[in-house]
């Protein structure tokens, strides 16, 4: 891996690059996804089915786009054991963790005849969409369904695209039941974005999309957005790791090729102060590619956004920490508990020698859909809030407005809104 000192120059190269990685940078592929959303708005099965066989899987089409009870059950047969156990188990987790960001209503009352509160209440149909291509992923169909059963949604459906051979891998479908859902389609990409924000003849318009996807239906998301709410439009994933001297670089290079084999525009990013441990990282993180699966797809990932930066503090560092906001941060420093109450802007972070970042794709509890491309800044993970909404609630008995009317009704006329001053002024008519 290459080592950079980390002075202003580098530092505003390395973000410039950094961004070209957000989906909003990928104007190329807008014309494509936005003509298939609006062919699937306009033409809805007829243009889905179309889409899904030329992309992913012929023969698709109103009789088997939905899996049936008895493919699950068949999934369930192929399915490992061992995984279908640890799946349970990560579960378990996950549910533990997302139970405690339920939010309840509230109601204040005052002597004088008012309430004012806020009513809770869950999205009534919530679509969850899980990659396929490159990998498998039911460790997403956990971090999507779960928050979204706690949050108490009506329905919530899954789409993911199939096989050549129309089948959906094994893992994914039990993943799915497991974590209880409601129904799932063999459909991908842009095309099952569009079919969930606006519904089919075969599919069932939802209320918010969430889930990680490629460009296309990242493009998507962004696409429906305001037809539906969506989590948030995701980029390519990032790692960032916080360490000084006292870490162990087998561990910091291990965990910054855990992300770069996602594909090659993930990054994976060092910052020390420590060019010792900067040396030795670049080192072991280069004998460790040559010995990994997805070693073309790692280099490649290393090559255009792989770094590790070396600062002349430690408060340049954390500095960058926060300017750069990444997805996953690891803090491997001597006092991590205290260098994470500097950071301001992360979407997970991950604390000590023992605390790598696959932890919490899997097993810890915490939701793996995370911010991305700096967007950690002002956007949070999936949780059980993204499934649920607020309404505010006001009461005023006659005896609480008459103290007040006056005044609103003046704040409204020096707006010139002699209408809402009219609203409050006929309730007194009589006075």
């Amino acid at each position: 891996m290459r080592i950079v000192e980390l002075d202003e120059e580098a530092r505003k190269g390395i973000l410039d690059g950094l961004l070209k990685r957000s989906p909003n940078n990928y104007e190329k592929y807008n014309e494509t996804v936005l003509e298939i959303v609006e062919r699937v708005r306009t033409e809805g099965d007829q243009a889905l089915f179309a889409y899904t066989n030329q992309f992913d899987c012929e023969g698709i089409d109103a009789s088997n786009i939905q899996v049936t009870e008895a493919e699950i059950r068949e999934a369930y047969d192929r399915i490992d054991p061992r995984l279908l156990e640890t799946i349970q188990k990560a579960l378990l987790n996950i549910r533990a963790y997302h139970e405690k960001q339920k939010q309840y209503g509230w109601f204040d009352t005052t002597p004088d005849g008012t309430m004012l509160g806020q009513k809770v209440t869950p999205l009534q149909a919530a679509g969850v969409y899980v990659p396929g291509g490159k990998a498998v992923y039911p460790s997403s169909v956990l971090m999507n369904i779960v928050p979204a059963r706690i949050a108490g949604v009506e329905q919530i459906i899954m789409a993911t695209p199939c096989g050549r051979d129309g089948k959906v891998n094994p893992a994914v479908l039990v993943a799915a039941k497991e974590s209880g859902v409601d129904a799932i389609y063999k459909m991908g990409g842009a095309q099952a974005v569009a079919a969930m924000a606006f519904g089919t003849k075969s599919v069932p318009k939802v209320d918010k999309i969430t889930g990680p996807g490629n460009i296309f239906v990242a493009l998507a998301k962004k696409a429906v957005s305001g037809y539906v709410s969506i989590d948030s439009i995701a980029g390519p994933s990032e790692i960032l790791v916080l360490a000084d001297d006292s870490a162990n670089p087998r561990y910091v290079a291990a965990d910054l090729l855990s992300q770069a084999e996602h594909d090659e525009l993930a990054s994976a990013i060092l910052i020390t102060t420590s060019w010792e441990l900067a040396r030795k990282v670049s080192k072991e993180a280069d004998r460790f590619v040559k010995n990994l699966s997805r070693k073309e797809i790692i280099q490649k990932s290393l090559d255009q956004y792989g770094y590790i930066l070396v600062a002349g503090t430690k408060e340049a560092a954390i500095e960058t920490v926060n300017l750069i906001a990444s997805e996953h941060l690891e803090i491997m420093t001597e006092n991590p508990f205290e260098d994470m109450m500097k950071v301001k802007h992360a979407g997970a972070i991950f604390l000590g020698a023992h605390s790598s970042e696959p932890l919490g794709d899997y097993f810890a509890g915490p939701n793996h859909i995370l911010p991305t491309n700096g967007t950690a800044r002002f956007f949070s993970p999936v949780s059980v809030d993204d499934f649920v909404k607020k309404s505010s609630v006001i009461y005023y008995s006659r005896e609480a407005l008459q103290k007040v009317h006056k005044d609103i009704e003046y704040f409204a006329e020096q707006e010139q809104l002699t209408a809402h001053a009219n609203s409050i002024r006929v309730r007194f008519e009589a006075e």
